[in-house]
């Protein structure tokens, strides 16, 4: 058994443990309410956007954007993947590399290269350790309030790619917030927007975690043979309506992001601190039953000298 001057240090080291845990609980708790009410706020115009885009790309239009057009042969992937830039959150950003890396290794089981854009410090470090994987740019420290000017360079270089061909298809992978006890990894399609009207329908149609859930409700009609009327034209329309859909996406995605993590970590602080009191009391307890035998012991050594004498 352990010295009681040994347990005594094991019990102060995870006191000062349980404070710091505490701390990041208390922390989390307070920003969760604002990080929800900014995704909140947020939603209902990234469904909006969702919801047009997929009509718009379903239109028989004459006018053919980039955007709508799906090559047939894919080459080249590109993923824009928001994660947390600090840990502690449980496991966040674990459960979304373990959703999107089987994704990619489908793809490289194809023969297509991969280019990847991280929002996030933990994605960095992540991306930058795979191998066969180019990590083209990057961005973190968004703060608690992103601003849509810090996203402006990732998004550039992912819809450049696509404009120039380099890329033929973009991927958005992130944690959805469902509740403060559930985030959801997820990838989505961003580009071509064919495909994002194909893969909204299939997830409209079912049955979402919440009223709230980003593309719960959404309902899509079937393809039709008709075109919308633009002023003053379908390119200067369609130009702004697309760049304005990537942006608000990506937006939301980054919205999303926040409030899990910090409904993660406060779940995770708050485990780690039930976690500590419970380690304290074992702690203390085997530090009683060490003092009581060792009182025990000098007791028996006296009366043993008593007796010998």
């Amino acid at each position: 058994m352990a010295s009681g001057r040994e347990i005594k240090t094991k019990i102060k080291s995870t006191q000062n443990m349980r404070k710091v845990t505490r701390a990041l609980e208390m922390v989390s708790a307070s920003k969760i309410r604002k990080a929800q009410d900014l995704m909140k706020a947020s939603r209902p115009y990234a469904r909006a956007m969702r919801k047009v885009i997929a009509h718009v790309a379903q239109a028989n239009t004459d006018f053919s954007h980039p955007f709508l057009q799906e090559r047939e042969t894919v080459k080249r992937v590109g993923y824009l993947v928001i994660t947390t830039d600090r840990g502690l959150c449980g496991g966040l950003n674990s459960n979304l590399f373990r959703r999107l890396l089987p994704n990619i290794l489908e793809w490289q089981a194809k023969g297509v290269e991969v280019d990847v854009v991280a929002v996030g410090q933990k994605a960095i470090q992540f991306f930058r350790r795979l191998k066969g994987i180019n990590l083209i740019g990057s961005v973190s420290h968004l703060g608690e309030k992103p601003k849509l000017d810090q996203l402006v360079g990732v998004i550039k270089l992912a819809l450049d790619g696509y404009l120039a061909g380099k890329v033929d298809r973009v991927f958005l992978a992130h944690n959805d917030f469902v509740n403060t006890m559930v985030q959801k990894p997820a990838v989505h399609a961003l580009l071509p927007l064919g495909v994002v009207a194909e893969e909204l329908g299939v997830v409209a149609s079912e049955s979402s975690p919440s009223p709230d859930y980003p593309v719960a409700g959404l309902k899509l009609e079937q393809k039709h043979d008709w075109d919308y009327i633009y002023e003053p034209d379908a390119a200067t329309v369609l130009e702004h309506v697309m760049a304005r859909y990537i942006e608000s996406i990506v937006y939301q995605g980054v919205l999303e992001n926040l409030a899990s993590e910090h409904a993660a970590r406060m779940v995770a602080m708050k485990s780690a601190s039930d976690n500590a009191n419970k380690v304290i009391g074992e702690l203390t307890l085997i530090y009683n039953k060490a003092r009581q035998a060792a009182i025990t012991q000098e007791i028996s050594e006296i009366v043993g000298g008593a007796a010998a004498v």
